[in-house]
């Protein structure tokens, strides 16, 4: 989608998808489990917790900061990083919300792959 069609949608959509994107990864995922073990800031660890190059954590690390759901200060010549409180919580409503707005009993049209409704006569 071009940049010039965000602007299109509801800003709490915008929100959602950007949300959604810094979650559509494992190793952002797992970035954040491991930040949400720490409780603290952390200064370099992140890097030897998983199987992946530094330069391959920074970019995930950048697009959490991005999506705003980490916050990273400087210390010397590191970075430390840990939750951002604030927009944490406002993921959790706007993706709770989202969520929270389909009920299966409300479905009526359509039944999981693979299985099939018996009609009877």
């Amino acid at each position: 989608m071009g940049l010039s069609k965000h602007d299109e949608f509801a800003l709490r959509d915008n929100r959602i998808a950007r949300y959604a994107k810094a979650l559509a990864h494992p190793a952002r995922v797992a970035i954040l489990r491991f930040l949400i073990h720490k409780r603290s800031c952390v200064c370099g660890d992140i890097v030897d917790e998983l199987p992946l190059s530094q330069s391959t954590v920074s970019q995930h690390l950048k697009e959490l900061k991005t999506a705003g759901l980490i916050q990273g200060d400087i210390d010397g010549a590191k970075v430390c990083y840990c939750i951002d409180h604030k927009e944490w919580a406002a993921a959790k409503k706007f993706l709770g919300e989202f969520m929270d707005g389909f009920r299966s009993e409300d479905l009526e049209c359509c039944t999981p792959v693979g299985k099939s409704i018996a009609i009877k006569r």
